[in-house]
């Protein structure tokens, strides 16, 4: 079985992004002998121009790094366009996971981290990022309509009943998208992780917990009811009506 998970990777090509030449080195060549394609950047310059001339299925990106971090990085890209980012730290602060998933990154693993358990982490967020390739796309334009309120899933932006458009972080707004992706179904954390982030681990709960709190205060509306429900000890619903046109 590892075989053959190893001949698929042999197509795949990663960046591995660290300021410390000796674990860039052997994280890539820990990835390359399971099959990878690795190329390395020890800053963001070097990172920008690698993505410049090539393509890559992931990037492996330290946060702790002079000058410019990695958040800040992580910040500068497109999150439509730009590949899926696995965030590496010796921060293992939960307040700072969150951060970084906000931001846009697909996992976040805390420095000094295990080979293999980086590479499970980077198979999984192959797979479900292929998965979601492989998806018919969205009608351009086509709006999630509830309650009101419309959300552009390709402009990514909120409008409520007045026509004003609410302000979202990238992490409300793919929370929300995946609550009004499933109306009237009780999602629990996992399942709103897996979801809204593609993160596969359960340090992560009370990184969905926060977002839900932001998401009903910019939701609220006098006399509205809440429009997304708490199930004792199951998870969320989106209890709205949705329909997408």
């Amino acid at each position: 079985m590892q075989e053959t998970a190893d001949i698929v990777d042999l197509a795949t090509r990663l960046l591995v992004v660290d300021d410390d030449p000796g674990i860039r080195e052997l994280t890539a060549e820990f990835l390359t002998s399971h099959g990878y394609l690795v190329d390395v950047a020890a800053d963001g310059a070097a990172m920008r121009e690698a993505m410049a001339i090539r393509d890559y299925a992931l990037i492996v990106l330290d946060v702790m790094m002079p000058g410019e971090d990695g958040l800040s990085i992580l910040r500068s890209l497109d999150r439509d366009t730009s590949p899926p980012v696995i965030i590496l730290s010796v921060i293992g602060e939960e307040v700072d996971k969150i951060v970084g998933l906000e931001m846009g990154a697909d996992d976040y693993l805390a420095k000094p981290a295990n080979p293999r358990e980086l590479l499970a982490r980077i198979r999984s967020v192959l797979r479900r990022n292929q998965l979601g390739e492989r998806r018919a796309p969205a009608p351009a334009r086509a709006w999630w309509r509830f309650a009101g309120w419309r959300l552009d899933p390709v402009g990514r932006e909120l409008i409520d009943p007045d026509d004003v458009v609410i302000n979202l972080s990238d992490g409300e707004f793919r929370l929300l998208l995946a609550l009004v992706e499933n109306p009237r179904r009780v999602l629990n954390r996992d399942q709103l992780l897996d979801l809204s982030r593609g993160v596969n681990t359960e340090h992560f709960d009370r990184a969905i917990d926060v977002q839900i709190s932001r998401l009903r205060r910019k939701l609220e509306r006098s006399g509205a009811d809440d429009l997304i429900r708490t199930v004792r000890n199951e998870g969320y619903m989106f209890v709205a009506d949705v329909a997408r046109r």
